[in-house]
């Protein structure tokens, strides 16, 4: 009990060393940007001008790091909405059949839950995957159209946080479809082969006709020539 008291005791100290150290780094950066001469007459001032620094500076990392909003595209059809929760270094697996372009949206609720996919094992993680997306906000991972599937969807609980919920969207992409089916409705080589056919069609039936009157006007001159002689 004691050993695990005085471990306690010496990571505190090493974290207050820590953000010591992180605090007098921000003092001195703010120091060099604001260029205020410390008196003892603006001795406050300074200290609240230090303090709103490293606020700025904080919010400013937190903003750039930890995105969770991302507009969505109107061509994104939803398809699933799956909720879970996750231990720290731990696994929860997924699988995909649906066809075509998806788009896969991991957002970390609590914790931080990262995403990885694979289309050659049903349960990928962090050493054996082909897609993945690990960042302390939004992950986002887009499979392709050509993927085999069942795809495996692996999601990674965050060994730093004791427990991780997460939200995983699924979307299909339909801009993919429209541009397949607008590239064969205007495809020449194809619109070509089809007049061609058509041509032929037609050809072939006119000599068809023809020959009919022809075997009906033979026929004909036969009678006529049974009659006269």
């Amino acid at each position: 009990m004691d050993d695990n008291i005085q471990y306690v005791s010496v990571l505190q100290y090493y974290e207050a060393g820590v953000l010591c150290s992180l605090r007098t780094n921000l003092l001195g950066l703010s120091n060099h940007f604001l260029d205020v001469e410390v008196t003892p007459s603006n001795a406050m001032l300074e200290y609240w001008k230090r303090n709103f620094f490293m606020v700025l500076v904080l919010r400013a990392l937190s903003l750039t790091n930890c995105s969770t909003d991302e507009e969505i595209p109107e061509e994104w059809l939803l398809l699933h909405v799956v909720q879970g929760q996750i231990g720290a270094g731990n696994y929860s697996y997924l699988r995909l059949n649906h066809e075509g372009t998806i788009i896969l949206q991991v957002l970390s609720l609590k914790g931080d839950a990262d995403i990885y996919v694979s289309s050659l094992t049903l349960n990928p993680t962090f050493d054996d995957y082909e897609l993945q997306s690990t960042t302390c906000g939004l992950d986002k991972v887009t499979i392709p159209h050509d993927f085999s599937r069942p795809v495996g969807i692996g999601i990674y609980g965050h060994p730093y946080h004791p427990e991780s919920e997460f939200e995983l969207k699924v979307y299909y992409d339909e801009t993919v479809r429209k541009d397949h089916f607008a590239r064969e409705s205007y495809d020449p080589e194809r619109l070509e082969a089809n007049q061609k056919q058509q041509q032929q069609t037609s050809l072939d039936s006119s000599q068809e006709e023809e020959s009919i009157l022809w075997t009906i006007l033979i026929g004909i001159l036969k009678i006529v020539l049974e009659i006269l002689f």
